[in-house]
């Protein structure tokens, strides 16, 4: 609050500060032509308003929002006016309590005034602003002891050419402007430095009413002639208000952090007046003299000030060589700012990585907080990037995290982990909140959403766990992490909880993993083949490879459990490799055997990892070459996810389609289908999943779509296959609409190849197979 607006609206100890001011202003003037009868009616004005101030800075320190130092200062200076007051008690002895007015000052009255000085002085220098080096601590004493001499000078001059003497009451005013002129100078500095939650202003108000307080002293030898007035009833009134208008303006300022100005350097002018003064006043003596002494003095003067201009010129020259230094050195900040904000930041969306992700966890397993990590996961992520291009996959990325920001507080964290992956930190346990907060997430990630033209419903799932006293941010994401994939291994988009059975079911996972990766060496896995068959006779069309696991321990191993087992751990790549070595052997050995009578059709099951390996359209090439198998008898079955796109996998599949290979299209319809897939993969057999073929003997979608696919498949003159059959009216309804061809256990179980073999050898390839089960 600017000084002007207290003046406008001040509170009654402004107002009566103001109109005590005005009085004695007034009483001094008038008494510069007025003799005043009664002089002790200048006293009164001149001691309340010291006791006006030592009270306005006592109220100051009734602020409990305000910091220790800073009340403690003007605590200080509430003891400084105080004893002022009774200094000018004193004082008002001195000048009245003889026969006649006069100007005398005692010793009791100047060391009350020196005191008042020296509290001042210890006060500024207590504060936290004033801790300073031994270097500001010496250019303080140099900048004092100029302005005490430069002032000295003046003054002596000044009085000397007024009473033409010098006595003793001289020498102490002279002491007490001296340190009134010091102790301006240490409230200015503070105020340039930064003084905390002193309020600025307030300082430079104390500075201005301490200056012209000493400046007053001036009058003293023109008073000397009107002993009715005192040098008090200037000095006194002009310190006492403008300290009443600063503690005013600190008490009514709002308190603020302590805080360290950042100062452009400053060329001090403080020394170059001095000279300037002091060469003037030399002038001035050796004019009323004359002669040589007065011609040396003017060039001593010249001489004096070239050099002080050449120094000046300096100095300007250091100090844009100092902005310079500075604007450079501001610059590489700011570029370690933002190489800092990178390292701790995801570049795609903005927000804090796992590096700092993991700081932020420790700081708050540190405090003892308690929060939740939830890991969130898009769903089928990578069948976006790799079927709309990673700038769309972009694009999603930066959409999921404004969404998450939409749900999340300010004591919530969010950080992208990598990839698709997001990490959120949840402060606080209430249970109802976190539930409400984890389904308002899920429900509004997976919003469905337009980008770029495109329509996208994402889905994500997610993993939450609780922080525990010794946890650390590793442990916390992996409790997070493996409840997340137990939200995928159950479907996805849904959240689930850490339990403590999950790291059982893990570490169950981790042992079956490892054995799994000795399943070759030890001869535990084998193929079985499962016959695809004509419509409706039944004849035996072809087969399909299925992989089998017999551990040593836990017997018959799912398929379903070792083979996303092998997807999540990447062994499926040796796996496939195994077993596709297998079938070409094995479909070999029946074409030698059995001629023309051999399967037409052996399929085998080529997972996405394999399709993404570099090299695997030549490696099943050399395979065929060195088996001499024909290779159009070789059927390739992809799912539909796995050749989504435009990717290496689509390239993959056309590369095997151009070596001879037949390609089916496992599961269609189960994943997110897309008939454009039909016209841009050389697909010559479609496989439809049993999901359908289970509804087809009643009026259910599913028939309807069973219908519309053999339509779509005559059309294109792509071979469908019913996958799952296990009824003979299911077989009649598939064949009424129009399929040729079907597989399941209605017709026959997975076999062993010498099994099939018998089958050839017992029932030629012309003959029924829908009776074997």
């Amino acid at each position: 609050m600017p000084a002007v607006s207290i003046l406008r609206r001040p509170g009654g100890v402004v107002a009566l500060a103001l109109a005590l001011f005005v009085f004695e202003t007034f009483w001094v003037l008038a008494g510069w032509w007025h003799e005043w009868p009664y002089p002790i009616i200048g006293w009164p004005p001149v001691i309340t308003l010291s006791a006006l101030a030592s009270y306005a800075c006592w109220r100051v320190t009734r602020r409990p929002d305000l910091a220790a130092a800073t009340r403690r200062f003007w605590r200080s200076l509430a003891l400084a006016c105080g004893v002022l007051a009774i200094g000018e008690i004193t004082n008002l002895h001195d000048a009245l309590g003889g026969p006649e007015p006069t100007q005398y000052i005692s010793p009791l009255s100047m060391g009350l005034l020196l005191v008042v000085v020296l509290v001042m002085i210890w006060a500024l220098l207590r504060l936290p602003a004033w801790h300073r080096t031994l270097g500001d601590w010496a250019r303080f004493g140099l900048d004092a002891g100029v302005l005490v001499i430069t002032s000295g000078g003046l003054l002596w001059r000044y009085w000397m050419s007024v009473d033409g003497q010098w006595t003793s009451q001289n020498t102490a005013m002279l002491a007490l402007c001296g340190l009134a002129l010091i102790a301006m100078i240490a409230i200015v500095k503070v105020a340039f430095a930064g003084a905390g939650e002193l309020d600025r202003r307030a300082l430079h108000l104390l500075s201005a009413g301490v200056l012209l307080s000493a400046a007053s002293g001036v009058l003293a030898p023109a008073l000397a002639e009107r002993p009715y007035l005192n040098a008090a009833f200037v000095a006194g009134p002009l310190a006492s208000l403008f300290t009443v208008i600063a503690a005013e303006r600190q008490r009514r300022a709002v308190a603020t952090a302590a805080t360290t100005s950042a100062m452009a350097p400053r060329i001090s002018v403080l020394p170059y007046l001095a000279v300037a003064g002091m060469s003037a006043v030399l002038i001035a003596a050796e004019a009323d003299d004359g002669g040589d002494q007065f011609g040396t003095a003017l060039c001593v003067a010249a001489l004096t000030a070239l050099v002080v201009i050449r120094q000046v010129s300096a100095l300007r020259d250091n100090r844009r060589l100092l902005e310079t230094v500075d604007a450079n050195l501001a610059r590489l900040q700011n570029y370690q700012a933002e190489l800092d904000h990178e390292i701790s930041h995801d570049a795609l969306t903005g927000i804090a990585n796992r590096s700092l992700f993991a700081d932020e966890v420790t700081a708050r397993l540190a405090r003892g907080e308690q929060f939740h990590v939830v890991l969130l996961d898009l769903d089928d992520f990578k069948v976006i990037n790799d079927r709309m291009g990673h700038g769309m996959g972009d694009a999603l990325l930066r959409a999921v995290t404004s969404r998450l920001h939409e749900k999340l507080g300010p004591a919530d964290f969010v950080a992208r982990q990598g990839g698709d992956e997001f990490t959120l930190l949840l402060s606080g346990f209430d249970a109802d909140r976190l539930g409400g907060l984890l389904r308002d997430l899920l429900e509004r990630v997976q919003e469905p959403l337009c980008l770029n033209g495109q329509d996208l419903a994402p889905r994500v799932s997610i993993g939450v766990t609780a922080a525990r006293a010794g946890d650390t941010p590793e442990e916390l994401i992996r409790r997070a992490d493996v409840a997340m994939y137990a939200a995928k291994n159950t479907g996805g988009g849904r959240c689930t909880w850490f339990d403590p059975i999950m790291d059982q079911i893990a570490d169950a996972d981790a042992r079956l993993a490892a054995d799994l990766r000795q399943a070759i060496a030890r001869d535990e896995l084998f193929v079985l083949y499962q016959p695809i068959v004509e419509l409706p006779h039944g004849r035996l069309a072809g087969v399909e490879a299925l992989i089998r696991w017999r551990h040593p321990t836990q017997g018959l191993v799912s398929p379903g459990v070792f083979i996303p087992l092998a997807e999540r751990n990447g062994y499926i790549v040796e796996l496939g490799r195994w077993v596709l070595r297998e079938v070409v052997r094995q479909a070999r050995e029946w074409e030698l055997t059995y001629g023309d009578d051999a399967p037409e059709k052996v399929s085998v099951n080529i997972s996405a990892r394999q399709l993404r390996e570099p090299g695997f359209p030549a490696e099943v090439a050399e395979l065929l070459h060195s088996s001499g198998l024909t290779r159009h008898r070789l059927v390739a079955e992809v799912t539909e996810t796995a050749v989504l796109g435009t990717g290496e996998a689509l390239d993959a599949v056309r590369a095997l389609h151009a070596l001879g290979l037949r390609v089916a299209l496992d599961d269609f319809g189960t994943g997110q289908s897309s008939l454009s897939l039909l016209v841009d993969c050389p697909v010559k057999i479609l496989k439809v999943d049993k999901s359908f073929v289970d509804g087809v003997t009643g009026a259910s979608a599913q028939a309807v779509i069973v219908d519309g696919l053999i339509g779509i498949c005559e059309g294109l003159r792509i071979e469908a296959v019913a996958e799952g059959v296990e009824t003979a009216d299911q077989a009649y309804r598939l064949h009424k609409m129009g399929y040729r061809f079907a597989q399941g256990f209605h017709f026959a179980r997975p076999m062993p190849g010498p099994d099939i073999a018998l089958l050839l050898a017992v029932i030629p390839a012309s003959r029924k197979v829908d009776n074997l089960h």
